[in-house]
């Protein structure tokens, strides 16, 4: 697997996020996720969009960071915040997702940030799985869908690194 920087605009992003716009909408029933993005929120410094591709160079997952501050949706200063961790149904089970949540991390500690956090729904077992076994624990309710019943919230400090690159 090669793991990519793209911009969230990139064909690869797009082509990636409607597979799971319809997977959202398949298991919640409605339009899927329609949280406010815009592709400069993941330019870095403030935040980062990756790509995996296969050895064929076929885009199979996805993820990216965005910079979040205190504010009314219930963000707190020093957050980054997880959006698009996705992995197409043919690429899962082959630890994408845990490689691109760890890069994610690391890029986000080192752009400053304190805080790890995501919004997933009551639907998404897998993704559930994956960031508790990852160190997240459940917190307060942020975000476009803080008052949706089905809504799970995720918060895992980002260590500063000490000396040698050791968490």
């Amino acid at each position: 697997m090669n793991i990519q920087l793209r911009a969230f605009d990139h064909p690869d992003a797009v082509k990636l996020n409607d597979r799971v716009q319809l997977e959202y909408a398949e298991r919640y029933g409605d339009e899927g996720d329609v949280t406010p993005l815009d592709a400069t929120m993941f330019d870095p410094p403030h935040g980062l969009y990756l790509i995996a591709y296969d050895a064929s160079d076929h885009p199979v997952a996805t993820g990216g960071w965005r910079a979040q501050e205190r504010n009314d949706e219930g963000y707190s200063d020093g957050d980054a915040e997880l959006k698009r961790m996705y992995v197409i149904p043919e690429g899962r089970g082959q630890g994408l997702a845990r490689r691109i949540l760890t890069a994610l991390e690391a890029d986000a500690r080192a752009a400053g940030r304190t805080r790890m956090v995501l919004e997933t729904g009551d639907r998404q077992p897998e993704a559930i799985a994956l960031y508790l076994s990852s160190g997240y624990t459940p917190c307060s309710k942020f975000g476009h869908y803080r008052t949706y019943d089905s809504s799970r919230c995720y918060a895992k400090p980002l260590q500063p690194l000490r000396e040698g690159g050791a968490v």
